[in-house]
C-alpha cells in the first residue's frame, strides 16, 4: 500500500456527493465505498501474507474448508456452494492445487457425476501453517477493537441476510 492520503477521500467524496444534490443517498454511497476500500486493504493484507506459501486467498479458503471437513474431501459443487463462488473459479483453484500437489480429484465412489477434492497431507500442512500465519498477522491484528467486531459481524450478517445470501434454517 502507497503513502497515506493527506485527508480521506470517502469523506470528500461524500462531501462533493452532497453539494452535487445527491442528497440522502450521499451517506449510504460513502458507506458501500468504504466497505470496498476496506475490503481492498484486508485482501491486500491477506495475499501478502499468503504469498510466500505460494497460495492467493482463494486457494487459502478452499486447502482451509478442505481441512475442516471430517475425511479431508469434498465434491467440488458443495465446495461451490459453501464458498459461495462460482463453480470455475473452484475448478481453477483445484487446478493450481493440484499443480501444487496439495490436493487430489477423485471420483465419487457412489455418484459417478461428481467429483471429490482431496487434501494431501502436503496441503493439511500448508494450510495449517498459512492458517497460523494469517492468524497472528492479519486476523489477530485486524485493526478493529472488540466491540467493533461485534457490531461488524452483526450489522453485515443482517444485510447479507436481507439480501438472500443465507436463511436461518
Amino acid at each position: 500500500m502507497g503513502s497515506p492520503l493527506p485527508r480521506d477521500p470517502i469523506a470528500d467524496a461524500q462531501r462533493n456527493w452532497e453539494r452535487h444534490g445527491w442528497g440522502e443517498v450521499a451517506a449510504p454511497m460513502a458507506a458501500i465505498t468504504a466497505i470496498m476500500r476496506t475490503q481492498q486493504i484486508l485482501l491486500a493484507r491477506i495475499e501478502g501474507v499468503l504469498k510466500p506459501f505460494g497460495l492467493t486467498f482463494a486457494r487459502y479458503e478452499l486447502l482451509a474448508l478442505l481441512s475442516f471437513a471430517r475425511s479431508g474431501a469434498l465434491p467440488m459443487n458443495k465446495a461451490s456452494a459453501l464458498l459461495q463462488v462460482h463453480p470455475t473459479s473452484v475448478t481453477n483453484a483445484v487446478d493450481r492445487l493440484e499443480k501444487a500437489a496439495l490436493v487430489l480429484r477423485s471420483p465419487h465412489p457412489t455418484d459417478g457425476r461428481t467429483t471429490l477434492i482431496e487434501l494431501t497431507a502436503e496441503g493439511r500442512t500448508l494450510a495449517k501453517r498459512a492458517t497460523a500465519a494469517l492468524n497472528s498477522e492479519v486476523f489477530g491484528q485486524s485493526g478493529f477493537g472488540d466491540e467493533d467486531v461485534e457490531h461488524l459481524i452483526r450489522v453485515l450478517g443482517d444485510f447479507r441476510k436481507a439480501a438472500g445470501d443465507f436463511t436461518d434454517g
